[in-house]
């Protein structure tokens, strides 16, 4: 399918984003394709506007984008999943794993974007829900993470996980992280978890510096139910989903993960496959 109008979502507070932004509009152009940015930027850069506050009008497009690094793309995640845009990340800042275009590949990304020359790859989400008193009071869609950490850096949380309804493990901990396969080379790699092929339907849960040698990350399938539960007279703890923060986490809550009925249409345009994006991106300084 060809593109035709293509929202942009700039990390703005990036001075190389603000300098590359009007070559990038104006390659969109020469191409055919329609540029939208945000409405607080759109008049800025004589571009039509769009509106993150009102989903029903991000429908309209037909592809998405980001200029930034990982961080931003997973903050486009949030509006463009529900509505089921396709979308891709030029890189702006250091790692960019899911972003995996760079600077120097920006023309001829846009060059295969307007000529439908891509593929899409669906990725898997989570969903956690914040359980109090038999209802949900928060609710978030995670593509990389879902994280229950302390919310004092001097005391250790205490938690107990269940799978399936099933005791299956109690951690004295900084706190939890449970993954996607995408989000496997996030947070829970740096914490110890493994690598994780992103078209596998699993759930990867690690502890982030566990009080125990015990402690190892555990790798489940993705339709299991996994369920998160403060130790009584723990301290209160925070959930957050992609790096933003959901809900405070007590000993009267409970949080349930489960596989999100959404996917990320992840669009590819560079035939540079996992394994050798995992060389180029985390073993390069070896």
């Amino acid at each position: 399918m060809k593109a035709r109008r293509l929202g942009i979502f700039p990390n703005l507070s990036k001075e190389n984003v603000c300098i590359a932004l009007p070559e990038f509009i104006t390659l969109c152009r020469d191409w055919g394709l329609e540029p939208l940015l945000p409405n607080a930027a759109a008049r800025q850069y004589g571009c039509e506007g769009y509106d993150t506050a009102k989903p029903d009008t991000l429908k309209a497009l037909d592809a998405a984008v980001s200029l930034g690094g990982d961080g931003t793309l997973l903050q486009m995640a949030r509006y463009v999943v529900p509505a089921e845009v396709p979308a891709f990340g030029i890189n702006f800042g250091k790692l960019g794993f899911l972003a995996e275009i760079d600077l120097q590949g920006m023309g001829k990304a846009i060059s295969k974007l307007a000529q439908g020359n891509y593929a899409v790859e669906e990725r898997k989400m989570l969903r956690a829900g914040v359980w109090r008193g038999g209802r949900v009071i928060a609710e978030s869609h995670a593509l990389n993470d879902l994280v229950l950490a302390k919310g004092m850096f001097s005391k250790l949380a205490h938690l107990t996980l269940f799978i399936n309804g099933k005791p299956s493990g109690r951690y004295a901990a900084d706190g939890l992280i449970v993954a996607t396969a995408t989000g496997s080379t996030a947070y829970s790699l740096s914490a110890g978890g493994p690598l994780v092929m992103p078209e596998l339907d699993v759930s990867v849960i690690t502890p982030v510096c566990a009080h125990s040698l015990a402690a190892r990350a555990l790798v489940i399938p993705l339709s299991e139910r996994i369920e998160l539960k403060a130790v009584p007279g723990s301290e209160e703890m925070m959930l957050a989903c992609d790096g933003v923060n959901v809900s405070e986490v007590d000993c009267d809550t409970c949080v349930r993960i489960e596989k999100s009925p959404y996917t990320m249409k992840l669009i590819r345009l560079t035939s540079r496959d996992y394994y050798q994006t995992w060389q180029q991106k985390l073993m390069r300084n070896i």
